[in-house]
């Protein structure tokens, strides 16, 4: 059952949960070691749980896109003053997604919806930025989590 308080400004009657997100989490957390589940407020728990796959699934898409447009620069875009900067973004989103991968290993199971999806907005956002520039409708090489995590396409590219 969720606790209730009054708000004191307007009298609109508010739960814990509205009232105090970190003292209902707090509570929350304290019922749960108890086992006083009849006590606890299952909706809003449900809610936050609810959150927390589509938060994980969220930065897993963020973190793609701002990774391919990075490697997108580095691999087309001729500015060697740049590459340094580029390179240091890839090896931190690369860091990044690995972690968030190895604590939420079932991410790899949307990985390729989600890098395509990542992908054209990537590409979108870069052909915005340097439109003088030619990228390729689609990624030129193997877009397993592996690959993308680890091989330096640009280096490839340039052989």
């Amino acid at each position: 059952m969720a606790q209730v308080t009054e708000n004191r400004l307007d009298g609109e009657v508010l739960s814990l949960y509205e009232e105090d997100f970190l003292l209902w989490s707090e509570e929350t957390a304290a019922k749960l070691r108890a086992r006083d589940f009849e006590n606890l407020d299952l909706a809003n728990l449900i809610e936050e749980v609810e959150s927390l796959g589509r938060s994980n699934r969220k930065e897993l898409s963020s973190r793609l896109v701002r990774l391919l447009e990075h490697l997108l620069k580095r691999m087309y875009v001729k500015l060697p003053e740049n590459y340094r900067g580029w390179e240091d973004t890839i090896r931190h989103q690369r860091l990044e997604l690995e972690l968030l991968i190895e604590d939420s290993p079932s991410l790899k199971t949307i990985w390729s919806e989600r890098l395509e999806q990542a992908w054209q907005i990537a590409l979108k956002n870069v052909r915005k930025g340097y439109e003088n520039n030619i990228f390729p409708d689609r990624f030129p090489y193997p877009t397993d989590v592996e690959s993308i995590l680890d091989r330096d396409f640009w280096e490839e590219s340039a052989h």
